[in-house]
């Protein structure tokens, strides 16, 4: 191997035989003898070796290079250097510089000699100074910068100062002023005395070091007591004989385990949450699209109205994100007012499965494919440990859908930290800006956010799907770690992007079809078969299965009967029966009854007829008056019936009473037209109208006059006349 000028060579010296580091000053033109000088040494000297036994050194391993050299940090830019280090710099190097022009005279000993002599004439410096400046030019890398003063070295630093009875330090001002003590050394002992006192006082019990301080004094500084009133009341010693508070802070800061002290101070859990070294990236653990997802929910800062009534305020909705983490793209999402429960989680992952051009369209936004290109399935979930994600619609989810769960530990949100973001930015982008949203505590005497409310769910949905299109398509990554063929290819760190440049690399992630998905994540249920329709819930449907094989007609034959289905509580327009053991599904749309609620959730349409319950609860008590009212009256009347018929059947028999129906029937009819007659009524208002009346012509109409006129017989008055034989108990 071949050596250079200036190069690091680390071998063993003699006559120990210890690894010493030396640096190549000078090699002569034939390549034979080179001059050297010792980096460790203090009082090095060039020495002449042979270049040959250095070059041997190094092919046999006895040697070898150093590529970091110690005096690095010398190579600094000009105007990095302070003024007096280059005014020290330059006053040496004027010294030596003559010297070290020479050459290989100067590695001469005895012509050394004669130059720094010459030096030592010229400046007035003796020779010790000289031999100080020239060692660290040779040991420094041979350049003026090695001459640069090192206060760096200077004071003994991190080294601990020894103890010979007076006090260590300058003496403070009051000391100084006032001729008060200067205090006392902090020894071995009163270090641990200290260390003990921040960790208990301080770290365990989260008191500030201020008062760490104080009940240090009070616990050991202390050697006798007071009586006041019973209590016992430490005297503290004097300044002079405890440590100050200065020399507390100090020793405790300098000893103390800064991650057990957070620990301590504050948990494991809000250790690793908020003052972890962060040093990896999520994005490793995802090699393509759809290889992780995140999932997560939190509940939006804004409160909405209901549809069906905008003057009821229903709450703050539940939002769930799903974003693939290599691309950062917001794959799915869901909105809901249950709480963060399976059947949101599982709304979220089925719209992340979901034509999102068909999506946006239900919502009246138009887009193409590539606005919001992912309708796939992911190869693993990362989930918290939330109840959603340990139930047993979750571990059903793992064994038919074949995608993965990863949970996270318990109260560790940053292991999600893509999605976490995401609700932040959503918060600050846009959430915070509109009516009705939770923005900051409200305090008392503050408007209340609540009655600014004015979206409905439907709205807030398209107001989050604008949001996501706008992230997808043009939100900057700038801190996505791009490798080297994303550069070379020129991707922009753009959601969608980066989405579309790892399926094309990568390949494509599994697609599913969505009548699968339905399958195995909708919510389920129970609906009954009845003569009105499939009800659920105060709703009723119909299917083309249940009119082809006619339901309704048997449900009013043998009776109703329940059947599994599931819906979407995002829309209730339709819901489906699960067929063939839950392996195929049956569209069934909303009957014309229960139009009123088409386009509405399940929560909405809940809502209602919770409010109807509600009214009809509310209208309970006035109906029972209603009631009591009505049955008083039928009370009296009853009573009055029941004294006049007694008074008229005094001495008639049963048989005598029910003798003559018929006879009694025709009478009491006789009455009842003599009562009232239409002419009678008909006169009269003729007589007030003051007007003509045209009778209207009907076939065989009877003159008023005539007594003995006998209507027609009609078909229905032989069955009519049979019955009243019946009840009259007459055979004719």
């Amino acid at each position: 191997m071949k050596i250079f000028e200036n190069v690091l060579i680390e071998l063993p010296l003699e006559p120990e035989n210890v690894l010493g580091i030396i640096r190549v000053l000078w090699i002569d033109a034939q390549g034979i003898d080179v001059v050297t000088i010792e980096l460790n040494q203090p009082n090095a000297l060039p020495v002449w070796q042979k270049c040959s036994e250095l070059e041997t050194a190094l092919a046999t391993g006895k040697a070898r290079v150093l590529e970091v050299d110690p005096f690095a940090a010398s190579c600094r830019k000009e105007d990095t250097i302070a003024e007096n280090h280059r005014r020290r710099r330059d006053e040496a190097w004027e010294v030596i510089a003559p010297i070290v022009e020479s050459r290989e005279q100067v590695f001469n000993p005895s012509e050394r000699g004669v130059l720094i002599k010459k030096a030592i004439e010229r400046t007035g410096r003796d020779k010790v100074t000289i031999y100080k400046y020239l060692r660290r030019y040779w040991q420094g890398g041979q350049k003026p910068n090695a001459l640069l003063p090192r206060f760096d070295l200077c004071g003994g630093a991190g080294k601990e100062r020894q103890q010979l009875g007076s006090k260590l330090g300058r003496p403070s001002k009051q000391a100084k002023l006032k001729g008060k003590p200067k205090g006392i050394n902090v020894d071995r002992q009163m270090r641990q005395i200290i260390t003990r006192s921040a960790r208990v006082f301080h770290e365990k019990q989260g008191r500030t070091l201020k008062d760490a301080y104080q009940q240090m004094l009070q616990e050991y500084f202390s050697p006798t007591y007071s009586d006041a009133d019973g209590v016992k009341i430490p005297i503290l010693l004097g300044e002079e004989e405890c440590p100050s508070f200065r020399q507390f802070c100090y020793w405790y800061y300098k000893e103390r385990d800064l991650a057990q002290a957070l620990r301590s101070r504050e948990g494991e859990r809000r250790v690793n949450l908020l003052y972890r070294e962060v040093l990896g990236d999520s994005t490793h653990m995802a090699p393509y699209p759809g290889a992780l997802w995140q999932i997560d929910s939190t509940i939006a800062d804004i409160y909405l109205v209901s549809s069906l009534d905008r003057s009821r305020v229903i709450g703050r909705p539940v939002l769930y994100l799903i974003v693939d983490v290599f691309s950062r793209l917001i794959v799915g999402f869901s909105v809901s007012l249950e709480g963060p429960s399976w059947l949101g989680a599982a709304l979220a992952l089925l719209n992340a499965t979901t034509d999102k051009v068909k999506f946006c369209a239900s919502y009246d936004i138009s887009i193409t494919a590539e606005q919001w290109p992912c309708q796939h399935l992911c190869k693993s979930l990362l989930t918290d440990r939330g109840s959603e994600y340990l139930s047993a619609n979750a571990t059903h989810m793992v064994k038919a859908l074949g995608v993965e769960l990863i949970h996270t530990p318990a109260y560790r949100p940053d292991w999600k930290a893509v999605v976490e973001r995401l609700f932040r930015l959503i918060n600050d982008e846009v959430i915070h800006w509109e009516p009705g949203a939770v923005y900051k505590p409200r305090e008392r005497g503050d408007k209340d956010y609540r009655f600014d409310a004015i979206y409905t769910l439907d709205e807030f949905r398209q107001i989050i799907i604008r949001l996501i299109l706008y992230y997808n398509n043009h939100h900057w990554l700038s801190e996505y770690p791009m490798n080297r063929a994303m550069i070379s290819d020129g991707v922009e760190p753009l959601p969608c992007e980066l989405w579309e440049w790892g399926i094309h690399n990568y390949g494509r992630p599994r697609f599913e079809t969505p009548e699968i998905v339905r399958l195995n994540l909708l919510p389920t249920a129970e609906a009954s078969i009845t003569r009105r329709g499939i009800a659920i819930g105060g709703l009723r449907y119909t299917c083309e299965l249940a009119m082809r094989e006619q339901w309704f007609v048997l449900a009013g034959v043998k009776g109703s009967w329940r059947e599994p289905i599931a819906y979407d509580p995002r829309n209730l327009d339709t819901i489906y029966l699960r067929r063939q053991g839950g392996r195929q599904l049956e569209t069934c749309h909303l009957l014309p009854a229960s139009k009123t609620y088409l386009g509405c959730n399940w929560y909405e349409v809940v809502d209602h007829f919770c409010e109807v319950d509600f009214a009809r609860n509310d209208a309970k008590p006035s109906q029972q008056q209603a009631k009591a009212a009505l049955n008083a009256y039928i009370s009296q009347v009853k009573a009055s019936a029941d004294r006049q018929t007694a008074s008229a059947q005094d001495g008639q028999t049963k048989h005598s009473r029910v003798k003559e129906i018929r006879r009694n029937r025709k009478a009491e009819r006789e009455y009842e037209q003599d009562l009232n007659a239409w002419n009678q009524t008909q006169n009269n208002l003729v007589e007030e109208a003051n007007g003509q009346v045209i009778p209207i012509p009907t076939v065989a109409q009877p003159s008023t006059d005539d007594d003995s006129y006998v209507p027609p017989h009609r078909p229905i008055d032989k069955l009519r006349k049979s019955l009243m034989r019946k009840l009259n108990n007459d055979p004719q």
